[in-house]
């Protein structure tokens, strides 16, 4: 997967970005949350009309499931080669994701237990539902979510913010009334929560 690596200290943030972005877009918000922390950025590996995307959908708000398990299970795989090839430890990796890279993010703390030691989730929906979800005891996740996202509905926000909670992962929600937008006051709210973690 094409990315960057940043050695910093032992905490690994994993920088994954919205629909259309590059593993560029979100470098300086790693750099607000934590300028010290070592950075791994991931591009994803699918296309949509020539924008970079984690997985495939079929339409707005409709996950293509198939591609969606393929590219959680090749993104899980990929950050373990990373970890042996870069030295770090993989059981200090934190997720920071925007939108579609919220939700690959969110798919691999329903998907793969122990994968994230936290997550940061700006923007996501709920990844797959009707599935067991592994036990997430221990595991800090922050959602920032849009009382008035036309993209992610609050509603999602609310069933997975539930869903997470029944797994045992200890949420904060910070709601904001900027649509889908990523903004300032979010990531300053991340960022404290971030601090206190």
């Amino acid at each position: 997967m094409k990315h960057i690596f940043k050695k910093g200290s032992e905490k690994v943030l994993l920088l994954l970005h919205g629909t259309g972005g590059t593993e560029q877009d979100l470098l300086p918000i790693a750099e607000m949350l934590d300028e010290d922390a070592s950075v791994l950025s991931v591009r994803g590996n699918v296309l949509e009309n020539g924008m970079p995307r984690f997985f495939r959908r079929l339409q707005e708000g409709v996950f293509d499931e198939e591609d969606l398990i393929f590219r959680t299970r090749e993104l899980n795989d990929f950050l373990t080669e990373a970890a042996e090839k870069y030295q770090f430890d993989r059981n200090n990796v934190i997720a920071v994701g925007y939108s579609n890279g919220a939700n690959i993010a969110g798919s691999l703390l329903f998907h793969y237990s122990n994968s994230l030691k936290a997550a940061i989730l700006y923007h996501p929906m709920v990844p797959r539902r009707g599935i067991e979800l592994p036990n997430m005891n221990g595991v800090k996740v922050f959602i920032g979510a849009g009382k008035n996202d036309p993209i992610c509905p609050a509603q999602e926000t609310e069933d997975l913010s539930e869903l997470l909670n029944t797994s045992e992962a200890d949420v904060t929600v910070h709601w904001e009334y900027q649509g889908h937008q990523l903004t300032a006051s979010e990531v300053q709210a991340s960022r404290k929560w971030y601090e206190k973690i």
